[in-house]
């Protein structure tokens, strides 16, 4: 029974980390555009040559 604060503990510490990396990944600016990934693979940007 002595490990379930333990384990409550390092949990938390977990879930604060990932909790903290989004907040960094969403003011860095990873999650601006979420549409034009999608889109931007539909779109060739290779120049082809006719042989």
């Amino acid at each position: 029974m002595n490990i379930i604060p333990l384990l409550i503990g390092i949990s938390l510490v977990i879930a604060l980390g990932f909790l903290g990396a989004f907040f960094w990944a969403n003011k860095d600016g990873q999650y601006d555009d979420a549409d034009a990934p999608a889109i931007r693979i539909l779109f060739d940007d290779v120049k082809r040559t006719k042989k």
